[in-house]
């Protein structure tokens, strides 16, 4: 790699880093507010378990919660280890990266001339978390979550629910002691614990923004932008370049205003609707959450529904 391609790279690296980091510092304040103020989890887990209600509500956190793809993982992970509806933590994990207001006003503001686009963009974006909040729950906690968070779930299960085995406390024959009121955490205890949680995935992301730095300079976009006008290819074209740029949600209809002209319909909302939920750097911070074998699911899963929403999207606009 020459001299030019390797500043190229740093650059590209800095810009994702540093568009980024913000977001993932805002999503890990928010799960460490919930840690002290719930440290028990009780209202999470009366949040909607209905396969339809569910993603819904989890979806609609995202107008009250403002964070791009980097910031939901980590509340999303805060969600699911206190114990809340995996479908309603699924739903707010995909959908609330679009389901914002930043990025809904970012969209507007990139096609004022397109609005379809702002209402294809977040209806598209719903009916992506439902179909994988549904595909999801067919797998069971244990073949789904990664082992670290499937132990912190299960901990902040009540007695009732799981047995002392499955909780992995108590001993055998030991009768249950009756379940002492939750302490709220030191504000120091939880702000170490914002830091530590911090520290994890910002040295996740880093590692995600080396990739996508290192493919953005490598894979020259005019080669997936070559195919625009098929109305098949142009979106998975789209689709790969949603997934290797990487930028974050808040802003990409802006880089997609580049080259919104050559493309088709479908693709362009391809772009705007994959990358918020499957990019290089968001699937290195998924590893907190999911297992590899229910990581490969969702990632086959966003794609095909993507490509039917676009599909469609390309009968009806062209």
């Amino acid at each position: 790699m020459g001299w030019d391609k390797l500043a190229t790279t740093w650059a590209v690296f800095q810009g994702l880093l540093i568009g980024a980091l913000p977001f993932l510092l805002i999503g890990v304040g928010i799960a460490s507010l919930v840690r002290w103020f719930s440290p028990a989890g009780g209202w999470l887990r009366r949040l909607p378990a209905d396969p339809l209600l569910g993603p819904l509500t989890g979806a609609a956190l995202g107008f009250a919660l403002p964070a791009c793809e980097c910031g939901n993982v980590p509340v999303a992970r805060r969600l699911i280890a206190s114990g809340a509806p995996m479908a309603t933590a699924f739903g707010f994990l995909f959908a609330a990266p679009v389901l914002n207001p930043i990025v809904l006003a970012s969209t507007w503001a990139a096609f004022p001339d397109r609005p379809w686009l702002l209402l294809a963009r977040p209806l598209a974006a719903l009916a992506i978390a439902l179909a994988l909040a549904s595909l999801l729950r067919l797998l069971p906690e244990a073949e789904l979550l990664s082992d670290e968070l499937l132990e912190e779930r299960r901990l902040n299960q009540p007695l009732g629910k799981l047995s002392l085995l499955e909780r992995r406390g108590g001993l055998l024959g030991e009768r249950p002691q009756p379940p002492i009121g939750p302490q709220r955490m030191a504000a120091a205890e939880a702000l170490g614990h914002g830091v530590r949680e911090f520290l994890n995935l910002a040295t996740l992301l880093v590692f995600g923004c080396a990739i996508a730095s290192l493919v953005q300079t490598l894979v020259p976009r005019s080669w997936l932008l070559a195919v625009g006008d098929t109305p098949t290819l142009s979106i998975l074209s789209l689709m790969l370049l949603a997934v290797l740029v990487s930028v974050c949600s808040s802003v990409d209809a802006f880089l997609a205003l580049g080259f919104a002209a050559h493309v088709t319909p479908g693709a362009l909302l391809a772009f705007l609707i994959l990358g918020p939920v499957i990019d290089l750097k968001s699937l290195s911070l998924f590893g907190v959450v999911l297992r590899p074998g229910a990581l490969a699911l969702t990632v086959a899963g966003t794609a095909v529904v993507v490509l039917l929403i676009c599909q469609w999207v390309n009968l009806w606009q062209l």
